[in-house]
């Protein structure tokens, strides 16, 4: 360490010279040809102390396009959030306190769909869109699209979680407000949102995190253009022309965990809650 100055000549161990400037480049000469695919690996210690600064992240959002791709981000991920939890909590109702034919074998279905791979399903519901979209001269891929891809591909998963949640819920309040002559509509809303509350947190955090990390659905299901492409396939873009910024994609990828992290705290009270409560009985 230490052992050579700035513009100093460092003569190595093969016998090859190397000069070192002070912004970082450097001349190595040597008299035999050189056989080494990457430069000579340096350190170099700084005598002025690092000082805090914002310009990765100033570059990152304003210059590499990361800025516009977290706002597409939140335009999936917010409405592919929130259309399946509005959904599944009425028809987990359904499977848990109305009583009609079918409901087992229904519920059966739901719970055999959580096998089916997602990747088995992208081609043919795109085929579908483009038919959709062409019959009503609408572009298949758009932001509506992703939200009903997102919406199909967390049905059964999000059903069977607030199913658990509101089955296990006391069965004498649902009877005393029938007996009071409340409708299902009534105890719906005045019984089970209140008291699913922790149910409703774990599973917007879970579906929330599940759209905002994907990958895969957003390159099928939008175009990469600017107003559309979403933080994750950003990222891989600059893992592709800044992968030997380390900077750069540590800076990104760090914006991109801000709001999963901001979202699992502030609903995390709920989260452990809401999972667990389901699962036993009584």
């Amino acid at each position: 360490m230490n052992k050579y100055k700035i513009n100093q000549k460092a003569i190595l161990k093969n016998k090859s010279e190397i000069e070192i400037s002070e912004n970082g480049e450097y001349i190595w000469k040597s008299e035999k040809p050189f056989k080494h695919e990457r430069g000579k690996r340096i350190f170099i210690t700084a005598l002025s102390p690092p000082k805090f600064t914002l310009d990765n992240y100033k570059e990152v959002l304003f210059k590499e396009g990361i800025g516009q791709a977290f706002l597409n981000t939140l335009t999936v991920a917010i409405p592919s959030t929130i259309i399946p939890l509005i959904i599944c909590s009425f028809f987990a109702y359904a499977l848990s306190w109305m009583k009609f034919w079918g409901r087992d074998t229904l519920f059966a279905l739901i719970v055999a769909s959580l096998v089916v791979p997602l990747q088995m399903c992208l081609i043919p519901l795109l085929s579908i869109y483009n038919d959709v979209g062409a019959f009503f001269n609408i572009g298949a891929k758009s932001y509506p699209g992703v939200w009903m891809a997102h919406t199909g591909f967390g049905l059964a998963s999000t059903t069977f979680l607030l199913r658990n949640f509101i089955k296990s819920l006391p069965s004498e309040m649902i009877e005393a407000a029938r007996v009071d002559g409340a409708t299902h509509y009534d105890i719906f809303l005045r019984i089970i949102i209140p008291l699913s509350v922790p149910a409703f947190a774990s599973v917007f955090i879970l579906q929330f995190l599940w759209v905002w990390n994907d990958l895969l659905v957003g390159l099928i299901f939008l175009d990469q253009v600017p107003s559309e492409i979403i933080l994750t396939a950003k990222l891989r873009e600059l893992l592709g022309s800044r992968g030997e910024n380390w900077e750069i994609l540590t800076t990104g990828a760090f914006v991109s965990m801000t709001v999963p992290l901001f979202i699992f705290f502030a609903l995390q009270r709920y989260f452990i809650r809401g999972l667990v409560a389901g699962s036993v009985k009584g």
